[in-house]
């Protein structure tokens, strides 16, 4: 899985916007022509987002993905057409509810791409789920493409569609268990789940609390709305340096009194078993795939 912690939602008729985003230390950007473009703002859109994507990549810089309109929308072909080009990384697929709509463009990306001299199987698919039938089609719809790279939740369509109130609380109660279920969606088919946005930008606390329990509910990475917000979000969604040093100190400690023949052993006051030590080797596999120096200087291969 190559992991990335923080989706940015750049809106894609602003030059400006682009230009900064691209230089971000997001781990991944979502250049806009749905929903935060006017339809009279779309066709500029397409060709900034069509310039952007033909600009070398900086290294470290974010990963480029387009939002492009709705499956099935008369507007989707014309985005294709000008975002599908190298340079694309991947496309952000909104409001999908069935695996079809995937299967779909899954296609028209496998009919394209050897014909733009680019990567068989190369642009991946970030799939919004943002209806109960989203929602309950999530697990096959995680699975039906290799090109799925993961989930991410629509909260503002979803929560319309239940009839729920437009205020969050930082904790999001109302919203657990469709998002937990996208969680375990995400992690039957070993993708990314990508929580959704935190509004109000003028409230820090609430982003660090929602961003907290998210990651307590399974996800590993969260869509922003604001510069402002990718160094909480990559902070919070990354090990910190004791979890992955208690990692490694339980896997060794593991491996050791598994060569002895044990196939448990009390740690710290505290009985492992493999399970544990599973969930162990995949905060130390987290922080290798985000090059956390703590990693690289005591977890060894």
């Amino acid at each position: 899985m190559d992991l990335k912690r923080s989706w940015m939602f750049v809106p894609g008729h602003r030059q400006r916007m682009i230009d900064k985003a691209l230089g971000l230390n997001a781990d991944a950007i979502m250049l806009d022509i749905e929903d935060g473009v006017a339809p009279n703002e779309k066709d500029t859109a397409r060709h900034l987002i069509g310039e952007a994507l033909g600009q070398a990549k900086a290294p470290n810089s974010p990963a480029r993905f387009v939002r492009i309109n709705a499956i099935g929308h008369a507007r989707m072909d014309a985005d294709l057409d000008a975002v599908v080009r190298p340079g694309l990384e991947g496309l952000v697929l909104p409001k999908v509810e069935t695996v079809d709509e995937v299967r779909k463009v899954d296609a028209i990306l496998t009919e394209r791409e050897p014909k733009l001299k680019m990567p068989a199987g190369g642009v991946k698919l970030l799939v919004a789920i943002e209806s109960p039938r989203g929602l309950l089609n999530a697990a096959p719809i995680a699975v039906c493409s290799a090109r799925v790279c993961g989930l991410m939740f629509g909260a503002e369509d979803f929560g319309r569609e239940l009839g729920l109130p437009t205020s969050r609380e930082g904790e999001a109660r109302d919203m657990i268990y469709a998002r937990s279920a996208m969680v375990i969606a995400a992690a039957s088919a070993h993708v990314q789940a990508v929580d959704g946005v935190w509004v109000d930008l003028k409230d820090g606390e609430g982003l660090i609390g929602f961003a907290r329990q998210s990651r307590q509910l399974g996800f590993s990475a969260m869509s922003l709305i604001h510069p402002s917000q990718i160094d909480p979000i990559n902070t919070l969604f990354s090990p910190t340096p004791e979890e992955i040093d208690y990692a490694q100190r339980v896997v060794n400690a593991f491996e050791e009194a598994n060569a002895r023949g044990d196939g448990s052993i009390a740690f710290g006051g505290q009985l492992i078993d493999r399970p544990i030590v599973e969930r162990a080797r995949r905060t130390l596999e987290m922080a290798k795939l985000l090059d956390i120096g703590a990693y690289a200087k005591g977890a060894g291969g």
